[in-house]
């Protein structure tokens, strides 16, 4: 194979220069396709009380629905991403965004919570595919550090909505009923449609797309966990989600029951949080090209590790003080703050360096790759969850210490990855 993602396209869908400020917009664009996900599962989450009223639900049943789209997300992205390689990008998008959008109509009609849930997974088969693709679409115009400045930006747009969605959900109720935000997640899905089928171009040329079948498929996987270089780089972006699933799982827990945060004043160091990870993503389409992404990678991992360190010690100190005093000093709890911060910070670093590492190698398969590490992701996430729930919850020393788990998994994982491909080869160059 000679060319690859970059090689010319047909001429009825050029593909926009894969250097310079004119990718900004495509950039751009997919973080509006990608965030899909994020959106539909933040956007709902004020509405669960009244969800579970109007739905005749038992307590709790509105989070069984949330787990039925992480559910359908994970089954999704491992077919969605193949699909993608066979294909193309713009018509598995174009089929996901539309199931997406129906099924957004049928959870806006529900009448009882299993209705809802069918359609919630339903609708979470079809945003898979506008969760990954656009990693691939990356892939596919650019390679080395111009790949990781173009992900940093769309990690950009990604991460302001985790921010803005539960604010957005508490609107709406705040003037209609829970159906209203389905019904806007449905207008979206249409946006969507719109800009994928209008402005999207077709990023993947037919000469690079692979065939598609049950062995195949099979075959492929394992071709990519064989890689050293492919599964080294995705356990460090699956366990970078673990961090960050660790904190999700256990900072309610930790700041609103053990430290007596109010929900509002909790909603306020969230957004801090996400703000220091928007921040650290678009420090890294700064250094990119200054600095290599490979090493960029390293440092981060390394920042990531002595932060969660320091929270650890931290807790530790915290734990101590709760045994024999009930509430910690103020000052103790601005430290642990101040650590995760560092800690959280790096996620933003890691995950779009270390998806472009794992997707490097592979830009005939960037589809199945892509995918391959999106379930990677939700899967570590539900066990850094899982895990965070069986562990007591009287001190911040858990959350502390599977963090510190995760951030020395990855570090692992930056020691055992393969000596890096030179960025100056042409994309696909180390897949001969």
């Amino acid at each position: 194979m000679g060319s690859s993602a970059t090689a010319g396209r047909p001429a009825e869908t050029p593909v926009p220069e894969t250097t310079g400020r004119p990718m900004g917009w495509i950039a751009i664009l997919l973080g509006f396709l990608t965030a899909v996900g994020p959106v539909s599962t933040d956007i709902y989450l004020p509405a669960f009380p009244e969800l579970e009223t109007a739905l005749h639900g038992r307590a709790g049943s509105a989070q069984m629905t949330l787990a039925v789209w992480f559910v359908g997300l994970a089954i999704g992205q491992i077919t969605m991403g193949p699909l993608s390689d066979r294909f193309g990008r713009r018509r598995p998008m174009l089929l996901g965004t539309l199931v997406y959008t129906l099924a957004s109509v049928g959870c806006a009609m529900a009448r009882d919570i299993p209705t809802f849930s069918l359609f919630r997974f339903v609708a979470s088969l079809g945003a898979s595919a506008s969760l990954i693709i656009p990693s691939a679409c990356v892939r596919d115009m650019s390679h080395g550090n111009e790949s990781a400045r173009l992900m940093s930006r769309l990690v950009l747009v990604m991460g302001v909505v985790p921010i803005l969605a539960p604010t957005l959900g508490g609107l709406v109720l705040s003037i209609a009923s829970w159906r209203s935000i389905f019904w806007a997640a449905a207008v979206y899905g249409v946006i969507c449609i719109g800009l994928i089928w209008r402005v999207l171009p077709e990023t993947l040329q037919p000469a690079n797309r692979s065939e598609f079948s049950p062995v195949t498929l099979f075959s492929r996987y394992v071709m990519l966990a064989r890689d050293r270089g492919f599964i080294t780089h995705a356990m460090i972006a699956g366990f970078a989600c673990f961090m960050s699933f660790t904190y999700l799982s256990a900072a309610p827990s930790v700041f609103i029951h053990q430290f007596g945060l109010t929900p509002a004043h909790f909603g306020m160091m969230f957004g801090v949080f996400a703000v220091c990870m928007i921040g650290a993503s678009q420090l890294n389409g700064v250094l990119v090209g200054r600095i290599d992404a490979a090493r960029i990678l390293g440092v981060s991992v390394g920042v990531a590790v002595a932060g969660t360190i320091s929270m650890t010690v931290m807790a530790i100190v915290i734990a101590f003080a709760m045994q024999h005093g009930g509430h910690p000093p103020l000052w103790m709890l601005g430290c642990l703050i101040l650590a995760m911060m560092v800690s959280l910070g790096t996620t933003g670093i890691i995950g779009p360096n270390a998806t472009v590492g794992a997707l490097a190698d592979h830009p005939r398969f960037a589809g199945s790759a892509s995918a391959f590490v999106g379930t990677l992701q939700y899967v570590l996430g539900a066990v850094a969850g899982a895990f965070v729930g069986m562990l007591p919850a009287n001190s911040p020393l858990p959350m502390a210490g599977v963090m510190l788990m995760g951030a020395a998994i990855m570090m692992v994982m930056v020691l055992l990855r393969p000596a890096r491909v030179p960025t100056s080869l042409p994309a696909g160059a180390a897949e001969e």
